[in-house]
């Protein structure tokens, strides 16, 4: 039996394919590194949807309707915002998605996108006593985000860094939530119903919950003033090292690198510059010793460490994290539901049961 299906195929999927002794990331037929930086994220949900609605439309006519999408979510759900304070920023987003219509056309499947970009900065905005702002629909994507968060225009790079991180975390093989997903997909439940079981699964620390960590990490790493006594220390109490090893890759986690450039391009001075010259620090003293105390196991650099960093860069709150992880992952998310739909079958896996038998003699 594969304790955690390890190695166990589910599905066959034209979405992604991650490679994890080669250390390499394939988004349909494109790697990573030809995307990121390059392609904008309403280009990339294209790319993902691609043959699974019939009434996709080109890569402009996409951006518009994305755009009218945030515009749509924001006039529906602004109404609902107070019901959703007491709330912890993940689940209040979660409950402001689970508000949106349970179908399975183009239109849904945008909302659901558009959702994350929208309630995120407005739910922060309402936590400051500040008014949400309303979505500008021609604006791109990433830009709309970080101007509905912080009511400003932002500067060309922050907005291409989210864009970017966006891109790179659109889809990442059958991870736990995608494949949350495609389970909740095969009833063929909504789009909505899919979406949700995935941002179920994101919330774990283990998934999606682990960029915020890493912050608190390096704010104890650099009040301690000795990141390799503070990182001994924590492998002694049986502590993870947050940002470090993953389930599939043996090597670097390319994403890990294209984020780490992202936060090159904001800037080398200033703030950014100081974290990333910490963080950077902080990775080497790590990997060495993880190496020296775990000699037997690859404890790579993922891609939580430096998404840490772009999104504390781009102005969000660790505790908001999840939340735009959400904001890009959700395309890949109705991506793999449709595709689910269309091809798969209802997954139903058997058990091996290990508990008392009854006394049949009895």
């Amino acid at each position: 039996m594969a304790n955690g299906l390890d190695d166990v195929v589910a599905a066959e999927t034209v979405l992604s394919d991650v490679d994890g002794l080669g250390g390499r990331l394939t988004i349909r037929g494109h790697a990573l590194s030809e995307l990121a930086g390059r392609w904008t994220f309403a280009r990339v949900v294209r790319l993902l949807l691609d043959g699974f609605f019939d009434d996709l439309p080109g890569e402009a006519e996409l951006k518009q309707a994305l755009g009218a999408a945030r515009e749509e979510v924001f006039e529906r759900l602004l109404p609902s915002l107070p019901l959703l304070a007491p709330l912890d920023i993940y689940s209040a987003m979660r409950a402001g998605m689970a508000m949106l219509p349970d179908g399975d056309t183009l239109t849904d499947g945008l909302r659901l996108i558009a959702a994350p970009a929208v309630l995120t900065p407005a739910l922060l905005r309402q936590r400051r006593d500040e008014r949400p702002l309303a979505p500008e629909g021609r604006a791109d994507h990433a830009a709309d985000m970080l101007r509905m968060l912080e009511g400003a225009v932002a500067s060309p790079a922050l907005a291409r860094a989210l864009d970017t991180y966006l891109v790179t975390v659109a889809d990442h093989g059958l991870n736990a939530s995608t494949f949350a997903t495609r389970v909740v997909a095969s009833t063929q439940a909504g789009l909505a119903s899919c979406v949700l079981a995935g941002l179920g699964a994101l919330k774990g620390p283990l998934h999606g919950g682990a960029p915020g960590p890493v912050i608190e990490m390096l704010d104890a790493i650099e009040a301690h003033g000795d990141a390799a006594g503070w990182l001994r220390a924590e492998l002694a109490r049986g502590e993870r090292i947050m940002g470090f090893g993953h389930r599939i890759y043996r090597v670097r986690d390319p994403r890990a690198d294209v984020l780490k450039a992202v936060v090159r391009q904001i800037g080398a001075e200033g703030p950014a510059g100081r974290r990333l010259a910490f963080a950077e620090t902080v990775e080497q003293t790590a990997l060495e010793v993880l190496r020296i105390a775990k000699p037997s196991r690859s404890l790579q650099t993922n891609v939580e460490f430096y998404t840490a960093l772009v999104l504390e860069a781009a102005g969000f709150p660790s505790q908001a994290f999840s939340n735009v992880f959400a904001a890009g992952r959700v395309a890949g998310w109705i991506a793999h539901a449709r595709e689910q739909q269309a091809t798969g079958r209802l997954i139903r896996p058997q058990s091996r049961y290990i508990g008392p038998m009854p006394d049949l003699a009895a």
